[in-house]
């Protein structure tokens, strides 16, 4: 990559990250995004410890599409915070837009009750 996109993409990312900030009670939920899958972690920043993790590398369905495997990741994320008491996520989507996969790995985790 271009070494003045890498540091344009860097400062969005310390710039959106200024911004979010996750405690025990109210985690930093954090994104990837590779080409093939979505990971994400509910991560405590106070103690700097990851409290619950899902990925689409963990779902046995490889016949869905990349949007429908997120959402499913997404709500399984959510029963994990569900069975460590966490019931709310504050989202840092780092520098991905809102839409796509992202937006569906979102929506899963809030259709099973985890409020972002």
């Amino acid at each position: 990559m271009n070494k003045k996109v890498v540091r344009r993409r860097a400062q969005r990312i310390r710039r959106s990250r200024a911004r979010v900030g996750g405690t025990k009670l109210r985690p930093r939920l954090a994104l990837f995004r590779s080409n093939k899958h979505i990971h994400m972690q509910l991560i405590d920043d106070v103690s700097g410890r990851t409290l619950v993790s899902a990925s689409t590398e963990e779902l046995k369905s490889s016949k869905k599409t990349k949007v429908e495997q997120a959402n499913e990741a997404g709500a399984l994320l959510a029963k994990r915070a569900k069975e460590a008491k966490i019931k709310s996520a504050v989202l840092d989507r780092r520098f991905y837009k809102y839409h796509g996969r992202v937006k569906a790995a979102a929506e899963g985790a809030k259709s099973e009750g985890l409020n972002i």
